[in-house]
């Protein structure tokens, strides 16, 4: 599926646009000429001036709103596209219960076998990769991950 430019520029632009009204209430530090609305003033204008160029590029082009890629005509590629979805919306209900941990590993077991991947390496690999972005962001970065049934466990 693809958009046309000037509907993704027009999001983006609306996007940067909300941003730059929203840092505008952040606090000024004294005796500073920059504040924490820095850094995401200036991504929030890149993204204003990219949208705009995005807009004016689909507006030139001028192709249909909408365009439907070949794999979306395909079943196997459109169940494997709402698998991924299916996934989210799995882990946005039971993370809480069932904890980060065994909530991770079913999502990508589960994302490996059904794109093909044998389960010998599916599951080791899923493991491993839940267990590193565990430690990555739970010890690392210090995000608060759900433990759920393991919560005895948590260490």
């Amino acid at each position: 599926m693809k958009l046309n430019d000037a509907i993704v520029g027009a999001l983006l632009a609306a996007l940067g646009i909300a941003i730059l009204v929203h840092v505008q209430g952040y606090p000024t530090i004294p005796g500073q000429k920059y504040g924490p609305a820095l850094f995401p003033g200036l991504a929030a204008a890149g993204l204003v001036a990219c949208g705009a160029l995005l807009v004016r590029r689909g507006i030139r082009s001028g192709p249909p709103a909408l365009v439907f890629a070949a794999w979306m005509r395909s079943p196997r590629h459109a169940a494997n596209f709402l698998l991924v979805i299916a996934a989210l919306v799995f882990y946005i209900v039971a993370a809480e219960r069932l904890g980060f941990l065994p909530t991770g590993f079913l999502i990508l077991a589960a994302l490996f076998w059904k794109l093909g991947v044998r389960w010998a390496v599916a599951a080791p690999t899923a493991l491993v990769a839940t267990i590193a972005v565990h430690f990555l962001f739970y010890k690392l970065m210090r995000v608060p991950l759900p433990w759920g049934v393991l919560q005895p466990l948590a260490w």
